[in-house]
């Protein structure tokens, strides 16, 4: 089951020092602007909980794990102003997942498009099933995946986030996935996956926690430049996405 709330659910469980946080959204566990500004907030009043020692990131239902950002509201931007704010929005998720004192786990069920790459990229540790296929098709409308490249990148490599980026229609299977570094194991079903989940993070939230959270520092080294990129690259999307090009392409997906 998945919600049926238009602007999405997002709910968090905390038991035995680990808490959950479940996203969720009609269309494919895509994102909105408001759900995106609620998972932002969740993530910082996490990372000064003092009960919470490891997070996990999931979506709902055994579908898609998240499909990106909300493509009815991309078709409704209309100046560069809205087109800034619209792409800064994974632009603020993924920066709170990086400033995040906690590690995160996700927790990839499905596929993943887009945003929905950079989430699982900003990840710490990810696991997924053999259906967690990842896809990065913003150039087939005329932008490009600027603003979850860097966390792409830090992930995967250059050469993955090329062969992704330009290869904008192609599907990459999960074990592909796996080999470049985006998924740190991969299951057949979701009962393996959920079974493995629970095991891994008991334990690794019974490790003292002031060690968890200085090698989440250090794993994020190098990137303290990212609250200025991120926007940037927002303001790069947020251009293109005005662009005769993307306006005719947006309209066909209309029809």
């Amino acid at each position: 089951m998945t919600t049926t709330r238009q602007n999405g659910s997002l709910y968090t469980s905390i038991n035995n020092k680990i808490a959950t946080v479940e996203f969720g959204h009609p269309a494919s566990n895509s994102f909105p602007a408001e759900l995106l500004q609620r998972l932002t907030n969740e993530l910082t009043l996490l990372s000064n909980n003092h009960d919470v020692n490891v997070i996990v990131l999931k979506s709902e239902g055994e579908g898609a794990f998240c499909a990106g950002a909300s493509f009815d509201e991309l078709l409704a931007v209309q100046d560069l102003e809205q087109g800034s704010k619209f792409f800064s929005g994974f632009a603020n998720v993924i920066n709170a997942m990086r400033n995040c004192s906690k590690l995160i786990v996700g927790r990839i069920q499905g596929k993943a498009v887009g945003g929905g790459v950079g989430l699982a990229a900003a990840c710490d540790y990810a696991m997924a099933v053999e259906a967690s296929a990842v896809k990065l098709s913003e150039f087939a409308i005329g932008i490009g995946p600027f603003v979850i490249a860097p966390a792409v990148e830090r992930k995967m490599g250059k050469a993955a986030l090329a062969e992704m980026t330009l290869g904008a229609h192609e599907w990459k299977n999960a074990y592909w996935a796996q080999e470049k570094g985006l998924y740190a194991k991969v299951f057949e079903t979701i009962a393996e996956l959920d079974k493995e989940l629970d095991i891994f993070t008991q334990k690794l939230a019974s490790y003292n926690p002031e060690a968890l959270s200085s090698m989440k520092k250090v794993l994020w080294e190098g990137t303290e430049n990212w609250d200025t990129l991120l926007k940037e690259r927002a303001a790069i999307s947020g251009t293109l996405v005005l662009s005769d090009f993307t306006k005719n392409a947006l309209a066909q997906f209309k029809k």
